[in-house]
């Protein structure tokens, strides 16, 4: 019942070519004369892109890069977790898990891995519906539910006691962790929290130069950028058709992203993250079908939310002290939109800092200086 299986990522050469089959015969939409990024992915720069896709990718060695690391799978409350176990030389290295977000996967953390595996034994899951962890049912966009079975998954490799670190979802169920097992959880590292995007624009005044900045990207975020989460957290469904049926429409989907969201000064994804290592990312969302399931995670993510908060506020008035949480700290980014006082309100993050360089994919844009930040914070609580 509690078996872990080892795992080989090993794509059918079928599916292969039919992805290279459905990248040559593309019903390319127009496009209007004059318009660039504002309205999405131009269509010149995805019709050479998908072509790079086609011609120039080989997912055969990005597949043997990815299986360089020791993969497993595990079934928790019926639900597959795929993950990468690394284990350190070192006997008294601290296990840490490293988890992903949206719209990424273990893919994230492949830069990352050699930077921490001197003091840590690294555990690296794939979320319920992405990647290789194939949604078994609703439910799983709970982040205390993931929380829990990603916990059960450390206990069965034997870590009582471990590190956390995510950004994106990843951050949502990291902080979940310390509040199920504050016992267990030695600290917590997130990436680039930001505030709740459904919510009320950040109020300007008061805020510190760098913060209004942040502030201002946000709002700009919150005006013209949510289109991607207000589908995917009301209608998942409908999308999750062009997902699965047109690798075009999943390279869009994602390359958008990769473009807004990473370090301000990159021009293009690939000027922030490697052009094989995007579409590697890409072809793990187009090959498992997990662009449709993480879309109906993010719906139910979203409701879960919503659940939550409604519950928090009504618990306000409890005299119960809320209980000691492990001590976290907090990486910003130069393309994030944190703001201290929305996202630290209580004043209990113990480690704050701020780079004038990367993005929401920290990992990717700048495993040097997430890997020195995480290794900062947790040396000393072993």
């Amino acid at each position: 019942m509690n078996e872990i299986r080892p795992f080989r990522i090993e794509i059918p050469q079928a599916d292969i070519d039919d992805l290279r089959r459905r990248l040559t015969t593309v019903r390319w939409p127009a496009e209007v004369a004059g318009t660039g990024w504002e309205r999405g992915v131009p269509l010149p720069y995805l019709k050479e892109l998908a072509e790079y896709w086609r011609d120039g990718f080989d997912w055969r060695a990005r597949e043997a890069e990815l299986n360089a690391y020791p993969q497993f799978v595990t079934a928790v409350d019926g639900q597959d977790l795929h993950f990468l176990h690394v284990r350190s030389a070192n006997p008294e290295a601290t296990p840490l898990l490293l988890v992903h977000g949206w719209p990424s996967s273990v893919v994230e953390f492949l830069d990352l891995i050699p930077l921490l595996t001197d003091d840590y034994h690294l555990v690296v899951p794939s979320l319920p519906g992405f990647g290789f962890s194939p949604l078994s049912g609703p439910g799983w966009g709970n982040l205390f539910r993931v929380a829990g079975a990603i916990a059960e998954v450390m206990s069965r490799l034997g870590y009582d006691r471990f590190a956390a670190q995510g950004g994106d979802v990843g951050a949502g169920v990291v902080g979940m962790l310390a509040m199920l097992h504050p016992d267990r959880v030695i600290g917590t590292h997130v990436n680039g929290p930001a505030p709740y995007p459904f919510g009320p624009p950040v109020e300007l005044d008061g805020l510190s130069d760098a913060e209004r900045l942040r502030a201002e990207r946000f709002n700009a975020f919150r005006e013209d950028g949510i289109g991607y989460l207000v589908q995917q957290a009301t209608r998942p469904q409908t999308l999750a058709y062009g997902l699965a049926d047109s690798p075009v429409e999943q390279l869009a989907w994602i390359a958008e992203k990769f473009r807004e969201w990473t370090d301000p000064a990159a021009e293009l994804p690939e000027d922030a993250v490697g052009r094989d290592r995007l579409l590697t990312n890409v072809s793990i969302y187009w090959f498992t079908g997990s662009g449709a399931t993480a879309a109906h995670i993010l719906y139910e993510g979203m409701q879960a939310y919503r659940q939550f908060m409604a519950g928090a506020g009504e618990h306000q008035q409890d005299d119960a002290e809320p209980p000691a949480l492990p001590p976290g700290a907090v990486a910003v980014f130069a393309a994030d939109t944190s703001v201290r006082h929305l996202v630290d309100p209580m004043g209990t993050v113990v480690r704050w800092t701020e780079y004038d360089r990367g993005g929401h994919f920290a990992a990717l844009e700048v495993p040097d200086l997430l890997a020195a930040d995480v290794k900062e914070f947790f040396a000393g609580r072993r």
